[in-house]
């Protein structure tokens, strides 16, 4: 019998008996011209490929392998995917006819295993009650290898992506169908388990030959590949390294898939690090930042990792290292797809569900703008510009005048709260916890405007004064007026800033005694509240730290409460005043068209005469920020555990008596090692994680500290 005409049986009949019929002495004398793809393999009409894009089939659970049925069912999906590398490996027999005799020699040896494990498939199928053909079956291997080009798409796509993952999944279900005495269908999987050690070896051997010899392997795999298949379907939920070593992989490859991530059906969103937004909002395309400044990005591009989900995509300069992909993964945290900025472009034709900047701004934009085309999970108000609606929302002039108008059209709302009755019976002393308007900012466009307002704050007890661009930095652009007269370089900087035609925010300076966060989102259906957080500053008012308790996504911080000496039920109060107020918010994001992640800054504060009070809103930022960070780098920590989040700078390393910030990650780590606890998805209980590569870092290292006490985390902070 010639090969091919065994390699058209396989793939063409219609009947499993055919198509697992072994083959007697068969010769390659006459491979024959190379055959056109068919659109699927000949099957029994049972086994016809479900329609593409109906779904995934229900898989069965690890918890429901009791039932002998499921286990079946299991074993089902197993059978089809060992008859769909029957089919193509007869396939490729066929549209490869000049291929290395010594190839389709092995392919053929392939063959006959895959034809083996089918037929022992169906006989543990059997033995728990089920046929072959008994629940629809995918089609998804043939729809990704069989449009293979050439025979290294095949060993790429098949040997070294599909029967690769196998080392994952037959050692894994293997362990499981013996944990529920299922000792059949164990030595079944373990059979399979070495059988693909040898095909992942042959599919290698030729994989080498072909590639390019100047690539390394990881590189040529990458780039064999064709989408949808990527290196993620080359491994399943855990990385048996044993086996790929002895399949002959290399160290280098086994790492880098260790850490790469690309979505297996799930559509991702993309990320993208862009915190100067505000500056290009204000300055246009004139806006260059500093040095440190821009340093400073390159350091923290890696942020949004942790704000995203495993499937999702984060857009970078460059792309992290193995060694430090691998770190953050032994802390439980899911890696993302990285994709560099230069290849945005390549984003295009992939189904995109949401894109996700640090901020909505013109730079944002332009980057995102040439995959809007491939989003479907939401849309831009104007795909042929930016929306200039959402930039006033980045000026602290619009969040003063929200909370100027908050508090008075909505204060009689406010204090009537969610409890009437109650609300009646307070005083109004019981509400001298709140600032009043008069702690508000004013904008002015003008010097004489700024004169007339500072001269105002003065003229009612308000000596000490603080001047801020509207669009600015926190901490930076700012002027503070603490002498009694306004000095002559202080008099030229606010020249200086109306020339530029820069709007200026007076307001008066109030003596802090703590900072917080609110963290919100905003979606199709309303505002969501996704956590407090406390917030440490230096006196520029720069962030360098923030902190969260253990209920966070709910509560504000205790130590924010506690500043209150009355009235008692502060904490409910503040929540009912958040409440309103957020419902106000949405009201104004709506009107603009504003969906995505925003921070509110407050602080609380000590009035001359000794009273405490809350400054509800300092600024509202329509982006993410650093608070937003924190929330979700708690959603990985144990159950009542307290987080914080800091930035170490260079100044602190140096000061610490440390030369560079891998040193000091070292020391971090030595003193504060990782604890992890709970099953089967382990959280952090305590320790220190950095969040960005401390060898290669330049001027900043942000830093993550978990404990159980929240006394060793405002030591941290």
């Amino acid at each position: 019998m010639e090969l091919r005409e065994f390699a058209e049986q396989v793939l063409f009949a219609t009947s499993l008996e055919e198509k697992l019929r072994a083959p007697g002495e068969l010769t390659d004398e006459r491979p024959g011209s190379a055959l056109v793809t068919p659109d699927a393999p000949g099957r029994p009409a049972n086994l016809i490929f479900k329609p593409h894009a109906t779904g995934k089939s229900e898989f069965p659970g690890l918890h429901r392998l009791e039932d002998t049925t499921e286990r079946g069912k299991l074993l089902h999906f197993f059978g089809n995917h060992e008859l769909l590398a029957t089919e193509l490996m007869a396939l490729v027999l066929l549209k490869f006819p000049d291929a290395p005799a010594a190839f389709r020699k092995g392919v053929l040896a392939t063959l006959k295993d895959e034809q083996e494990h089918t037929r022992l498939y169906m006989e543990r199928m059997a033995a728990c009650g089920v046929q072959l053909g008994d629940f629809p079956v995918s089609g998804y291997f043939w729809r990704c290898v069989a449009p293979m080009a050439h025979p290294i798409d095949y060993v790429a796509g098949l040997c070294l992506t599909f029967e690769q993952a196998n080392l994952d999944f037959a050692g894994h279900y293997g362990k499981n169908f013996a944990t529920v005495g299922d000792a059949d269908s164990a030595k079944l999987l373990e059979k399979i388990y070495r059988d693909e050690i040898g095909h992942v070896a042959y599919g290698l051997k030729w994989f080498r030959r072909w590639k390019d010899p100047g690539e390394n392997d990881w590189d040529a795999f990458c780039r064999v590949l064709k989408f949808p298949l990527s290196p993620q379907r080359a491994k399943g939920f855990s990385l048996n390294v044993s086996g790929r070593k002895a399949a002959g992989l290399d160290e280098d490859f086994i790492s880098q898939l260790n850490v790469y991530s690309q979505s297996k059906g799930r559509t991702p969103s993309v990320f993208a690090f862009n915190p100067f937004a505000e500056g290009r909002i204000a300055e246009g395309k004139t806006f260059n930042p500093t040095k440190h400044q821009a340093q400073l990005a390159r350091d923290l591009e890696n942020l949004p990792q942790f704000l995203c989900r495993q499937d999702d995509i984060i857009l970078v300069n460059q792309k992290p290292s193995v060694e430090f992909l691998s770190s953050i993964k032994q802390t439980g945290f899911p890696l993302p797809e990285f994709a560099t900025l230069d290849d945005v472009r390549s984003l295009q034709p992939r189904k995109l569900g949401s894109l996700r900047p640090w901020a909505w701004g013109p730079d944002s934009f332009e980057l995102l703008k040439p995959v809007f085309a491939s989003v479907t999970g939401e849309s831009r108000a104007d795909e042929n510009r930016f929306n200039k609606q959402i930039a006033q929302l980045y000026k602290k002039s619009w969040s003063a005048d929200f909370l100027r108008k908050f508090l008075t059209d909505g204060r009689a709302v406010l204090l009537r709260g969610q409890n009437a009755k109650a609300a009646q019976q307070r005083r109004p002393t019981d509400e001298n916890w709140l600032c009043s308007e008069n702690e508000i900012g004013e904008a002015v466009n003008s010097l004489d405007a700024a004169l007339a307002i500072i001269a105002k704050f003065r003229a009612r007890g308000q000596h000490k004064i603080v001047v801020k661009e509207s669009f600015g930095v926190a901490g930076s652009n700012a002027l503070r007026l603490f002498e009694p007269e306004i000095l002559p370089a202080q008099l030229r900087w606010l020249e200086n800033a109306f020339v530029r035609r820069r709007e200026l925010v007076i307001e008066p300076w109030l003596e802090r005694l703590a900072d917080f966060s609110v963290q919100l989102e905003m979606t199709e259906r309303g505002l969501k509240l996704c956590g407090y957080t406390g917030l440490h500053c230096d006196a520029r008012g720069q962030f360098i730290a923030n902190f969260a308790e253990p209920h966070h996504h709910k509560r504000i911080p205790a130590k924010i409460v506690s500043l209150f000496d009355a009235p008692a039920d502060i904490s409910g109060r503040m929540l009912e005043f958040y409440g309103e107020l957020f419902a106000n918010l949405e009201t104004e994001l709506r009107a603009v068209g504003f969906n995505g992640p925003l921070g509110i800054d407050a602080f609380v504060y000590r009035e001359a005469a000794g009273v405490v009070k809350l400054k509800p809103v300092v600024e509202i930022n329509p982006r993410y920020t650093m608070g937003r960070v924190l929330v979700e780098l708690m959603r990985q920590t144990a159950q009542n555990c307290f987080g914080v989040f800091r930035l170490v700078n260079a100044a602190q390393l140096h000061a610490e008596g440390f030369e560079n910030f891998h040193a000091f990650a070292k020391s971090l780590t030595e003193k504060f090692p990782l604890q992890l606890e709970g099953e089967p998805v382990p959280r952090i209980r305590s320790g220190a994680v950095c969040l960005n590569n401390p060898s290669a870092a330049q001027v900043c290292l942000a830093v993550f500290q978990v404990s159980r006490k929240a006394d060793d985390v405002a030591l941290a902070a």
